[in-house]
C-alpha cells in the first residue's frame, strides 16, 4: 500500500480514469458492432455518422490510437459501401 497522500490520490485519480475509459471504449466497441450486424444499407448509413463521431473523440482524447480511429472508419465505410 502507498505510504503518501499524492500516492494515494494518484490512485484513486488513476481508478476514476480508468473506469472512464473503460465505459467509453465499450460503448465504442457496441456501436461498431451494432453497425456491422446491420444488413440493411440505408440504417447503416445514417448510423455511420455518429460511429464516426465517436472514433473521433475517442482518438482525440487517447483512450484509443488515432490510427486504430482511421482503419475502423475505413473499414466500416468499405462494409457499408459493400452492402447491396
Amino acid at each position: 500500500m502507498a505510504n503518501h497522500k499524492s500516492s494515494l490520490k494518484r490512485i484513486r485519480q488513476e481508478q476514476k480514469r480508468r473506469l472512464h475509459n473503460r465505459y467509453y471504449a465499450k460503448t465504442m466497441r457496441n456501436a461498431v458492432r451494432k453497425l456491422r450486424a446491420t444488413t440493411d444499407k440505408g440504417e447503416a448509413q445514417a448510423m455511420y455518422p455518429s460511429v464516426q463521431k465517436i472514433l473521433d473523440k475517442l482518438a482525440k482524447v487517447n483512450i484509443i490510437h488515432a490510427n486504430k480511429a482511421a482503419n475502423l472508419k475505413s473499414k466500416l465505410a468499405r462494409y457499408i459501401a459493400k452492402l447491396g
